[in-house]
């Protein structure tokens, strides 16, 4: 059985925007800098790793599926806050290059 990662709704996006921002959801520019620089220790992208390939073969606990979720989710946030956080830099995304 594979785990099916839900996706952080707008609702908490929004509302984790107006934690980081101002009132309507806009950061300031030095939030948004912060933000940007944020990820993952080396250790938990080791543990993502770890349980994502272990998840392939169906090897997970109910505790670690809840933990490879919660994994996935806080990644879904962060990907949106570096969004914003490009868009309120007016920063354009790196473009993917073909391996």
């Amino acid at each position: 059985m594979r785990t099916t990662t839900t996706h952080a709704s707008e609702n908490e996006v929004a509302f984790l925007a107006r934690v980081l921002g101002k009132e309507r959801g806009m950061l300031s520019e030095e939030m948004a800098r912060h933000i940007l620089d944020l990820g993952f220790s080396d250790r938990d992208k080791a543990r993502m790793h770890d349980l994502v390939v272990r998840n392939q073969d169906d090897a997970l606990s109910p505790t670690e599926k809840q933990e490879l979720f919660a994994f996935g989710k806080a990644d879904d946030l962060l990907a949106i806050l570096k969004s914003k956080a490009r868009r309120r830099l007016r920063i354009k995304p790196r473009e993917s290059t073909p391996s």
